[in-house]
Formats: C-alpha cells, sequence, structure tokens
C-alpha cells in the first residue's frame, strides 16, 4: 500500500511545477519514489503468477517510468510529471507491445491494459487478428467480468473503415480501433489499504486474456 504523503507530493508537484521547488523537497520525492517502489515490489512475483511472461524477478527500478518529462518537442515545458506511472510487459521497457499499466495520480489513478497506440504494421497486424477472431475477441472485450471492471478505448478510433474493410461488416466498430486498451478507474483511499495488491493482481487477471490476444496478433 501507499502512504498518504505519496499522493500528496504528487499533489504538490502539480502545483510547483518548477526545479526550484522540486530541488528543495527531492528528498521527499526519494521518499515518495522508494514507496511505490515498494508497491511495484510486492505486485511483481503476484503478476508472473498470472502472466507467465513477466519475469517473477524483475527489477521493480525498470517498471517504474521516470518523472522527468521530456519537453524538447512539447509546448509544455513543465519539468516533472505529475503521477507515477508503472509499466509490466514482457520486455518492460520501452512499451512499444502490449503490457501492463498503473498510473498514480490524486483524483486520476487508474489501471490499464493492452496496447497503446502501437505503429502502423502492429495495428495491421492486431486488425487482422480481430478479424480473423472476432468470436474470441469478443469473447474477451464483452465477458462479464471485463465490462463491470473496465472501458475499452475508444478515443483514437477511426472515423471510417480501415482500407480493405466493409464499412457494414457488424464489427467495423472494433475494426476501427487504432489503439487497444482498456481502462478501470482507481480511487486514492484505495492505495492506503492493505488490500490494495490484491486488488491489482485481480483486475491484471481480468485483463490477461486481451494482452495475451494482442501479443499472440504481434506474435511475441
Amino acid at each position: 500500500m501507499l502512504k498518504k504523503e505519496t499522493l500528496h507530493f504528487i499533489k504538490e508537484v502539480a502545483e510547483n511545477n518548477n526545479r526550484e521547488w522540486f530541488a528543495l523537497n527531492k528528498h521527499r520525492y526519494e521518499e515518495a519514489k522508494a514507496n511505490v517502489l515498494e508497491l511495484v515490489t510486492a505486485l511483481i512475483p503476484e503478476l508472473a503468477k498470472v502472466d507467465p511472461l513477466i519475469p517473477s524477478d524483475l527489477d521493480p527500478k525498470k517498471s517504474l517510468m521516470r518523472i522527468y518529462r521530456d519537453v524538447r518537442f512539447s509546448k509544455n515545458k513543465d519539468p516533472y510529471k505529475t503521477n507515477f506511472g508503472i509499466w509490466f510487459s514482457a520486455k518492460s521497457k520501452g512499451g512499444n507491445e502490449p503490457g501492463y499499466y498503473l498510473h498514480i495520480q490524486p483524483g486520476n489513478s487508474f489501471l490499464a491494459g493492452g496496447y497503446w497506440m502501437p505503429e502502423a504494421p502492429h495495428v495491421k497486424l492486431i486488425r487482422q487478428e480481430i478479424d480473423y477472431n472476432i468470436d474470441d475477441f469478443k469473447a474477451i472485450v464483452q465477458d462479464k467480468a471485463f465490462t463491470g471492471l473496465f472501458t475499452l478505448g475508444t478515443t483514437n478510433a477511426l472515423k471510417n473503415a480501415p482500407k480493405g474493410y466493409d464499412p457494414n461488416d457488424p464489427n467495423i466498430e472494433y475494426l476501427k480501433l487504432k489503439s487497444f486498451e482498456a481502462t478501470m478507474k482507481l480511487d486514492d483511499a484505495e492505495f492506503y489499504k492493505p488490500a490494495i495488491v490484491n486488488k491489482l493482481i485481480s483486475s491484471f487477471q481480468t485483463i490477461q486474456p486481451l494482452v495475451a490476444f494482442l501479443r499472440n496478433a504481434i506474435d511475441v
């Protein structure tokens, strides 16, 4: 579980997103980071039981994303992220594959699984897999346990049918997808309870079939 001070620190980063403030509070960042790493350390061996492609001895530091923003090509020059991001996948680094994500941000925390904005070759392969195995895909994303927790993202979907697909296909909304991830919201208070690890692992277990389907599509 997390300490309240950890989320409070992230809230203060959002309110004081500058290098001078961060330097004065660097010790608090290190304490918050250590606390998040404790949670990651507890999650990894349990997630490995749910998904055998996740190494049980994965270094927690490889899953925790940097708090420092790359502002070189961004209009937003704030130097720090206002969340802790945690990414779990077979390769761990990069995120260019299906996996699991935990976003810790006061008032906007969520858990996700799938493949966010894959590059065009992978989109093509996944779309083909959905088309060929639509019953398997629908069995995953329409399962009651899945829909009871997760929302399949459609924000980045195409407006029209992709090239080569029939606009009247009854499953065209799935084939329009360019991003293949599902999310569930988390309340801040849940992180303060010892049961948070079990809750997260149970949720990852629910979304694991989607991750496996996407991996199979791109042959990971």
